[in-house]
């Protein structure tokens, strides 16, 4: 995304609400370390000898664990997924748009697109490599925050292309009912597997067994210390595909608990986001007798599988076989509000910030 500023080209103008950063942040991340400013006087329209570009008008905000990364400051060597944020400037993530204006052939004004952007109202995205049409309009246009976008293409390949489970086998998905966890034990059931979710609230748990499917699901924040008992329960069989979204404790369980020839698909570490020491593996020692494949992976080694996950996912959503839960903030305004409960585990199913209707 490329900030909009006062462009020579076109007539119309407005001003544009953004997220911007206030401060690198160290630990839990607060208000104050973010805040909503108004740009005024911007353009609605590519400005002139801007070729492939497109203006688009952000109609939803995805909210993601992976933005906590980009909010520190990292010294140049670190192991960082992206880039840290600019100090003053939109924060960056997938959001649902419409084309205003553009010169790029393969888009054009009217257009539903969803893709890298920004946070706020409205977007310059010059670098067009990561943004979609949008398929499939006739669904609801905020699932492309999720299980048509970012969260269920790294449910589907993560799963299927990482895990690789079979029929029959164990499955166990922890942040189940979270925007990629969701999908991946429905996935999963699909794929005619024993599915087993931990979340952090009893309301979570019910949602996971009611209403996605799963055959089991507990809540961790009642087991303590022993979440392998909890896992021994549920899982006497062991495990045979664990899709970590955690880490920390609850990683160090699941190795215990592998079936020989499992596979940890590594997706998400957010126990350890925002802790100052993360904490170490103790058990990593049993996946050599076990033969235990840990692997992790990135979503954007996956993009030229979308196309096909669109129409699988979208056909799976009509079929009532895949069942989806949005936890929808309404205003700009309230997007850090969202994004802090995101950490506190507030939100029940996909987290997402509504700009419009």
């Amino acid at each position: 995304p490329t900030k909009i500023d006062m462009a020579d080209h076109g007539d119309e103008m407005t001003t544009n609400k953004k997220v911007v950063l206030r401060r690198y942040v160290t630990g839990y991340p607060t208000a104050e370390d973010m805040e909503v400013v108004v740009t005024s006087h911007v353009r609605l329209r590519v400005p002139e000898g801007s070729t492939a570009a497109v203006v688009v008008k952000n109609l939803y905000l995805s909210c993601d664990p992976w933005m906590r990364g980009r909010m520190s400051k990292h010294d140049d060597g670190d192991a960082v997924p992206a880039e840290d944020f600019v100090l003053g400037e939109a924060l960056v993530n997938f959001t649902v748009g419409e084309v205003l204006d553009s010169t790029h052939p393969e888009f054009d004004a009217g257009d539903l697109v969803w893709g890298m952007s920004a946070w706020e109202e409205y977007t310059l995205i010059t670098q067009t490599e990561g943004l979609f049409k949008i398929n499939h309009p006739e669904l609801p246009l905020s699932h492309y925050t999720g299980v048509l976008g970012l969260a269920g293409l790294t449910a589907y390949a993560g799963l299927f292309e990482v895990g690789k489970p079979k029929q029959g086998e164990s499955v166990f998905v922890s942040a189940a009912s979270g925007a990629v966890g969701q999908i991946v034990g429905q996935l999963a059931k699909i794929a005619g597997c024993y599915v087993v979710g931990s979340a952090g609230s009893d309301e979570k748990v019910n949602l996971l067994k009611s209403k996605m499917g799963f055959d089991d699901a507990f809540n961790y924040k009642l087991e303590g210390d022993d979440l392998g008992a909890a896992l021994g329960r549920r899982l006497p069989g062991g495990i045979n595909v664990y899709f970590d979204n955690v880490g920390g404790a609850t990683l160090d369980a699941a190795l215990l608990r592998m079936r020989p020839g499992g596979r940890v698909v590594a997706c998400g570490m957010i126990s350890q986001y925002n802790l100052l020491e993360h904490q170490g593996v103790r058990n990593l020692w049993c996946i050599i007798p076990k033969r235990v494949r840990v692997e992790g992976f990135s979503c954007m080694d996956y993009h030229h599988l979308y196309p096909r996950f669109e129409e699988e996912m979208a056909g799976y959503i009509k079929a009532g076989k895949v069942t989806v839960v949005e936890d929808v903030v309404r205003g700009i305004e309230r997007a850090p509000e969202a994004l802090l409960g995101l950490f506190s585990g507030r939100n029940v199913g996909k987290l997402l910030v509504a700009l419009g209707r």
